[in-house]
């Protein structure tokens, strides 16, 4: 099955323009790099829904921690950690 996670952006160090970015986003403490093409409006502090390293929407932060939440508790997450 494939999964959208929640995250939050907490950097956006690698700006090629306005649209090719490249953030750090924050998955329970766990940082990726993730492509935020897709979503240009997107920026530090937001949280976006990410599938397979790409930001796909930015959602609301109730919701994303409500999502997060789901996902820890049906073990959905384990993989995240995984090199």
């Amino acid at each position: 099955m494939c999964l959208a996670i929640p995250g939050k952006i907490t950097a956006i160090p690698t700006a090629l323009d306005d649209i090719f970015r490249v953030a750090k986003v924050s998955f329970g403490g766990i940082q990726k790099d993730v492509d935020l093409s897709l979503v240009p409006e997107a920026q530090v502090g937001d949280y976006v829904l990410v599938h397979v390293g790409v930001a796909i929407s930015v959602v609301d932060e109730e919701e994303a921690k409500t999502t997060f939440e789901y996902l820890q508790q049906i073990g959905e997450l384990e993989e995240l950690g995984d090199p």
